[in-house]
């Protein structure tokens, strides 16, 4: 019988100690007391609103768990100050500028504070130093963002409905354009003309091109004129030439209107000549005494050689004139 109450108690000291094992192992597990023996510093934020964060949370730094949230009080009325905890071992990896902001573990998980960011060359964090944060957006927020935004949308909805209704209507330039054949074979006339307006500009712009390799290719006219100064200076004095020839027409022209104008006028000598019937016919007169008396004077010269007075005087000048 004492042998049966002694197994009997050996065995519910066994299942006892069990328990106590598994228990501690737990409270280890789910409390992460075994972090209560690593060297940590304090390192606090402040924060407009948490979103539900709580003493205990975790602390995460490119994607590692650093620390817990060690304390939450509320400061000049509506903002949060963060005390934490951070593992000594991260200490060198956050330095003074980094940022703190508010995230969540999974979708709908447990809130955490995500450190990030922070310059190479800034000195590492120390206990006491306070970090900025990062606004985040509650899920409120984002709904009401979210309700904004469906409003938008509804609005552009009915907009976009009101005037594809147009444009089925055939209302507006849009709608005369998919509703009117007129309007559209006008259109694709136009843009016909701008299609060959745009091949002519291509060849004249072969065509220049052209042009411009001829003008540098050595030997042709083009060439010589461009560089050629003798050339040039040729042309120059043709065309002053040119110019002088056609400031004596034009001199001549004038000076032939001129006597245009003098044999049309009553006041000059050849117009009254050409207009006059008195003045005609007194000049014809004048030449008909004068061709008379050139014959009167004929026959008295005539006579005057075959004086005996001066028939001496007229063979000697024949002589000198036959000599000669």
């Amino acid at each position: 019988m004492k042998s049966t109450a002694n197994k009997r108690a050996v065995i519910v000291g066994i299942f006892i100690l069990l328990g106590l094992i598994f228990f501690i192992a737990g409270i280890f597990a789910i409390g992460n007391i075994n972090n209560s023996f690593v060297k940590k510093i304090a390192i606090s934020t402040v924060f407009d609103d948490v979103n539900g964060l709580q003493k205990g949370n975790n602390i995460w730094f490119s994607g590692v768990k650093i620390g817990t949230v060690k304390d939450l009080a509320l400061i000049d009325g509506s903002k949060v100050i963060v005390s934490m905890n951070i593992d000594e071992k991260a200490q060198s990896f956050i330095k003074k500028d980094a940022k703190a902001k508010i995230s969540a573990d999974g979708l709908i998980g447990n809130k955490i504070i995500v450190l990030y960011g922070g310059t190479p060359e800034v000195p590492a964090v120390e206990s006491g130093d306070k970090l900025s944060i990062e606004k985040t957006y509650s899920t409120e927020d984002m709904m009401n963002t979210l309700q904004e935004n469906n409003v938008n949308i509804l609005a552009i909805t009915t907009d976009l409905k009101d005037i594809t209704k147009k444009i089925s209507d055939g209302q507006g330039s849009m709608g005369k354009l998919l509703n009117d054949d007129a309007l559209y074979g006008s259109i694709e006339q136009a843009v016909a003309s701008l299609k060959k307006a745009s091949e002519n500009t291509k060849q004249l712009t072969a065509s220049l091109s052209d042009y411009g390799s001829k003008l540098q290719k050595e030997g042709t006219l083009a060439n010589d004129l461009v560089t050629d100064t003798a050339v040039f200076s040729s042309i120059r004095s043709s065309v002053a030439n040119l110019k002088e020839i056609s400031d004596s027409a034009m001199e001549l022209t004038n000076n032939l209107k001129i006597a245009s104008n003098d044999l049309n006028s009553d006041e000059s000598a050849i117009g009254i000549l050409l207009h006059d019937d008195t003045s005609a016919a007194s000049l014809k007169t004048t030449l008909k005494n004068l061709e008379t008396s050139t014959a009167k004077l004929d026959e008295n010269m005539e006579a005057l050689q075959h004086s005996f007075l001066l028939r001496g005087f007229f063979k000697k000048k024949a002589k000198e004139n036959a000599k000669q």
